[in-house]
């Protein structure tokens, strides 16, 4: 029955939200069992382009550390912020919502390209709370029973207390940078008198992941209509 429940859960969950946590825990997974080492996955620009070693511009965002407090935590914020985006602002979205993906990690890497940073995940976590706390900011949060504060402080709340924990705040201030572009470019300007969108997800993305509307001047065949039953049309057909 738990199996069953925990299937049922997972195959419930959003498109794009099991895909990047299913790749997560995978690829922890594959650390933990010695298939892979952290140093084949870490961000580096000398191996990414001179060695052709392009797979680390996505694997530096699939691992997290080892299995720990700080994986376990990352997983839940990173699975719960993602499935509420999924299903909340970008419902029937998908293709927008991976446009923000492409998006924030281009920017994520950009910074990398500048910094010793060797991996991003944490950083894109922190992106996608930054995203829904804007989003959604009359929510009240409660951080462990200690503090009530309204969505939008919940990024800074995270940074404090990954400050506590002695992590260097340089990752979430980074993904709070690119939240916050991501908001304002998507949110903010275009609303602004003279603004327009400039975010545009690509078509092909859209083609790819956006189911098409239905044509409403669509007329099917009698026998595709589906509260005419094809025997009932035979019937009708070769009356007895």
């Amino acid at each position: 029955m738990a199996y069953q429940g925990f299937a049922q859960e997972y195959l419930g969950m959003p498109a794009v939200t099991r895909a990047y946590t299913t790749a997560c825990v995978l690829t922890t997974a594959a650390v933990q069992l010695e298939f892979i080492t952290p140093f084949q996955l870490y961000f580096n620009p000398d191996l990414i382009f001179r060695k052709f070693q392009i797979w680390r511009l996505i694997t530096n965002f699939l691992f997290f550390g080892p299995l720990g407090f700080s994986f376990f935590f990352n997983m839940i914020f990173l699975y719960r912020y993602c499935r509420m985006l999924e299903e909340g602002s970008f419902r029937g979205r998908t293709a927008d919502f991976v446009f923000m993906f492409l998006f924030g990690g281009f920017l994520m890497t950009l910074f990398g390209l500048f910094a010793s940073l060797f991996f991003l995940g944490q950083a894109f976590t922190i992106m996608l709370v930054y995203v829904w706390s804007r989003r959604n900011p009359y929510i009240r949060m409660n951080f462990f029973g200690l503090l009530n504060f309204q969505a939008p402080f919940l990024p800074w709340v995270l940074m404090g207390f990954s400050l506590l924990l002695g992590n260097s705040i340089i990752i979430d201030l980074l993904g709070i940078a690119v939240g916050h572009i991501y908001y304002f470019l998507e949110d903010v300007f275009p609303n602004q008198p003279g603004g327009k969108k400039l975010l545009l997800t690509p078509s092909f993305l859209k083609m790819v992941f956006d189911t098409p509307e239905e044509d409403p001047n669509y007329n099917p065949l009698p026998e595709d209509r589906p509260d005419q039953p094809r025997d009932q049309d035979q019937n009708e057909q070769h009356p007895q």
